[in-house]
């Protein structure tokens, strides 16, 4: 006896959306994040990502960041790949750090330095200041009364702080808000010292 087959055609492959940002702007433009799924991450979208870059000027040439909330890690990449010297990105998720240094690695970002820490830990030991502190913390958590303040006072002069948040937040004294836009729940900030 003889069993026939039919043949089914290949189910084509479908690579997952999620889990990856592409670098928008600079030398490594176009090249792709690829990060561990972390539940409440949620990656900056390009849009907003590309409106904040031309805020701060294309060219981070010479400046410094600091990231306390990475995650995924975008925005220090985003600044590696416009110039910055130095991104330093840190977050209390062990294989997001991993994988923010190995993909730095994969596309020869040079500058990056991670640190597995808590982002209120980090910031009270770090001594440094910074051009641009990128502020990205997770929606279910509120810490702008301490977190603003804190990094204010790790800023270089003439830098500036950017804060993405799931309401329009309000400087605290010695800061303004310089510029601001919204992305469905997404509030976005640009504090400078005033």
């Amino acid at each position: 006896m003889r069993i026939a087959f039919r043949a089914i055609a290949p189910i084509p492959f479908m690579a997952p959306t999620t889990n990856r940002v592409r670098i928008i702007g600079g030398r490594h433009r176009g090249r792709l994040l690829r990060f561990p799924g972390v539940p409440g991450l949620r990656p900056t979208p390009d849009r907003v990502r590309e409106t904040l870059f031309n805020w701060l000027g294309q060219d981070l040439a010479g400046r410094t960041t600091l990231e306390p909330y990475a995650g995924s890690g975008a925005m220090s990449l985003e600044a590696l790949s416009r110039g910055a010297t130095l991104a330093v990105a840190v977050d209390r998720h062990p294989a997001l750090v991993r994988a923010l240094a190995d993909n730095a690695r994969l596309f020869g970002a040079e500058g990056l330095e991670t640190h597995r820490a808590d982002a209120r830990a980090f910031i009270d030991r770090e001594t440094r200041r910074f051009d641009v502190i990128f502020l990205d913390p997770p929606f279910a958590e509120d810490p702008w009364d301490w977190l603003l303040p804190a990094c204010a006072a790790r800023l270089a002069e003439g830098g500036a702080i950017y804060a993405e948040a799931g309401r329009a937040l309000a400087p605290p004294p010695g800061l303004e808000v310089v510029r601001a836009g919204r992305a469905g729940q997404v509030h976005y900030h640009l504090l400078a010292p005033c």
